[in-house]
């Protein structure tokens, strides 16, 4: 590892001109590529202490064994050099974009004597018209296919072409009128490439004045009682309309344009683009990279352009319209212009009809990333590896092949829960999931919270260790909390997939890890190899506090910070990083954020049901069919409430027992007081009060909204701890219970 004070620049000795630069390590092999409107302030951030370096560069600093410039005129002139080096060089410590599959485009070959359209992947080649790229070879077929019946341009190979020349006798597509047969002179050269430049236009989005002359013509043969001809007009119409129908219009105004779209998460990044051609959309693609220097979303854009139009081979229409402006955006905005020939407007849509197609771009992107991450998890080979990493970094003594990750959330120290998802063999076993709610204390205080959900968790496992005979369950240290029986202490949830839950109480007579009605594990039977919490090193020490106090020792415990994606380990004061391009981070990450989801989604769940409680929510025995029924047949709460036990019992459904408990409980509370007419003094009888009590009105829904946009969604990420933190202040606009 080299020290970069032994090959930083003399003073002065760095210009301050545009320029681009590169770091090369010992073996004189090009690490990074960088470009800057002015060399000596932009070199010289890379020369300060390395503790204050983000870790992506202090490694590729440290890497590194030498730096060298090269100064030129202008920004655009460092943009492309830029980019030259990097598709030269393939720097290890730039972004690089992975093409995820080679693009097919629908080409028609005005360079030859007789033009051709065929399906054609790769480099363009001048002379060629290229329609595109699409997403699969097979929707350029078909809609080829429609087209050759107006437009019958030569579609066969040149072996072909030459051989129905020979013998003078065309292919079938020329007997059955899907081509021209220019091989045998039905129709000569310039006619052909008359009708081939026709197709491009077609193609190009000039439908409209074509398909009135085709039907003007049709009216004219028609009138004529040339009918035959008349029918083949309007069938060549239909072909016509059924082949827009493949090019839905997106944009009313005609427009030329690509919309560029990022999906990200601190690992990797998906770029979709979608390229917009008279209007319609003409083609789709997509890039991944991983992410192994430190980019915002505006630095990405600028290499995602790079990507696309440095090579020369992707034409530049007149808008790119993109989620963020690289900085600066000048340079990138002269560089595009000059491959146009023509001015581009590079900006980000504000609203209207481009702005929900950028949307639905960010939409394919955000699936486009989604479905990576899946392929890569499924993978065995690299599930494994990533084990193996993950066992080697935290020096484990056998890799974790069940992981369990716990994450606190709350909505300003409000609904605080916890959430415990489980991972085997590096895949995600929901089946074992489990939701937690936060009981013992009030406030927000994710360390408290932490400790609370280690120590629930793992005394739970010891009372079934302790039912085998195998371990003894130790003393508490709070005999109010501690020693009571746990189901009624509080709630533990194990969820059935993402959605649906149940409450669940520790059952009697647990006999092993094993139940012998059902032949499954039981809820917390199995310790797992590897405990993550997410939080750095508070949150850290708090759950090894909890599984100390409870004499467990033989679980591994490892805590994932958020901001900069360290591992931290008990007692240890600096973080474990490991590399951006580990296979073992990214698990540990897709662990920590699934727990992470799952915590937000529960905690949600119950701030709904508690913005919308009502009178009967708390009435035992009650269900929400039951509610609903109530309430449908008397119509509000002020005509239940006034309602004798008798009239309960002739609701379906509602017997005695329950019409007394309803009545009971109906009668303990205090109505809610009338609501005034203030400008008549009259007793306006459809109070809100007698509204359903599981509605929310217009208000409160925007007071809750307000709550939730004001307030972020607290997890245990955070490194700082509760106690040093000021206490939250209370929201402005708090929905009201009801009591």
């Amino acid at each position: 590892m080299a020290d970069p004070s032994t090959y930083r620049p003399a003073p002065g000795a760095i210009p301050t001109s545009p320029g681009v630069y590169k770091f090369r390590d010992a073996h004189r092999r090009v690490i990074y590529v960088g470009k800057a409107k002015s060399l000596r302030p932009r070199l010289s951030s890379y020369f300060q202490d390395i503790a204050g370096l983000h870790p992506r560069t202090a490694t590729m600093v440290t890497t590194a064994a030498s730096v060298e410039w090269t100064v030129v005129g202008t920004e655009v002139e460092a943009l492309q050099l830029e980019y030259s080096w990097i598709k030269e060089f393939d720097p290890r410590f730039n972004v690089k974009y992975r093409d995820d599959k080679s693009y097919p485009e629908l080409a028609v070959t005005l360079n030859e004597e007789f033009p051709r359209v065929q399906v054609m992947r790769g480099a363009h080649k001048k002379g060629v018209r290229y329609f595109g790229p699409y997403g699969h070879a097979w929707a350029i077929r078909e809609t080829v296919d429609l087209l050759l019946r107006v437009f019958p341009v030569r579609t066969c190979s040149n072996g072909v072409f030459k051989r129905a020349q020979q013998v003078g006798r065309p292919c079938l597509l020329g007997y059955i009128g899907k081509c021209a047969a220019p091989c045998v002179g039905k129709i000569s050269q310039p006619e052909h490439v008359a009708l081939a430049e026709e197709f491009c236009d077609f193609m190009a989005g000039r439908t409209g004045n074509y398909l009135r002359r085709l039907e003007e013509q049709m009216r004219e043969a028609a009138a004529a009682m040339e009918y035959e001809r008349a029918g083949r007009l309007r069938d060549d119409i239909v072909a016509l309309k059924r082949a827009m129908e493949k090019n839905a219009v997106v944009l009313a105004d005609g427009t030329d344009a690509d919309l560029l779209a990022l999906a990200e998460d601190e690992l990797e990044a998906a770029v979709q683009i979608f390229h917009v051609r008279g209007g319609r959309v003409r083609g789709q693609r997509g890039w991944v990279t991983d992410k192994v220097e430190d980019v915002d979303t505006a630095a990405l854009v600028e290499h995602a352009l790079q990507q696309l139009y440095g090579g020369g081979t992707e034409s530049v229409p007149r808008e790119v319209l993109v989620p963020a402006l690289p900085e600066p955006a000048a340079p990138v905005r002269e560089w595009l212009t000059s491959l146009r020939g023509a001015q581009v407007d590079l900006r980000v849509p504000q609203r209207g009809d481009k702005k929900d197609l950028m949307t639905t771009v960010q939409r394919n992107a955000q699936q486009a990333l989604a479905l990576h991450k899946t392929k890569r998890a499924s993978d065995l080979t690299i599930r494994s590896r990533a084990l193996q990493e993950i066992a080697d970094a935290l020096e484990l003594d056998s890799v974790p092949l069940r992981i369990e990750c716990f994450d606190i959330s709350h909505l300003q120290g409000e609904d605080v829960v916890a959430s415990m998802v489980v991972f085997e063999d590096g895949l995600a076993r929901k089946s074992e999931y489990r939701r937690f709610q936060i009981k013992g204390f009030e406030g927000q205080d994710d360390v408290r919270s932490m400790h609370e959900v280690i120590t629930r968790r793992f005394r739970r496992y010891l009372q079934e260790r302790e039912q085998t005979g195998e371990w003894a369950v130790p003393e508490a240290d709070d005999p109010g909390q501690e020693d009571q029986p746990l189901a009624g202490r509080a709630s533990v949830e194990p969820a059935t997939g993402d959605g649906a839950t149940a409450e669940v109480a520790v059952g009697e007579g647990v006999a092993g890890p094993i139940d012998p009605d059902t032949g499954r594990p039981r809820r917390f039977a199995y310790p797992p190899q590897l405990l993550v919490v997410d939080g750095g090193q508070p949150q850290v020490a708090a759950a090894r506090r909890a599984l100390d106090e409870l004499g467990i020792d033989d679980v591994a415990l490892c805590g994932l910070a958020k901001r900069l994606e360290e591992v931290w380990l008990p007692g240890e004061e600096d973080p474990v990083v490991l590399p951006r391009s580990s296979e073992g981070l990214y698990l540990l990450q897709r662990v920590r954020d699934e727990a992470h989801r799952f915590a937000i989604s529960y905690q949600r769940s119950k701030r709904s049901k508690r913005f919308t409680a009502g009178e009967l929510d708390s009435v035992p025995g009650l269900g929400e069919t039951r509610r609903q029924a109530l309430l449908k047949h008397f119509g509000s709460l002020k005509r239940l409430r006034a309602a004798t036990v008798d009239e309960l019992c002739a609701v379906p459904g509602i017997g005695r027992r329950t019409a007394e408990t309803v009545a009971a409980a109906l009668a303990s509370r205090t109505p809610a007081a009338f609501a005034v007419n203030t400008a008549t003094g009259e007793i306006i009888e459809d109070s809100t009060a007698d509204r359903s009590p599981t509605t929310v009105n217009a208000a409160d829904e925007s007071a809750a909204d307000a709550t939730e946009t004001d307030a972020t969604e607290t997890d245990a990420g955070a490194t700082t701890t509760a106690d040093d933190a000021p206490p939250a202040p209370a929201p402005t606009a708090t929905p009201q219970e009801t009591p």
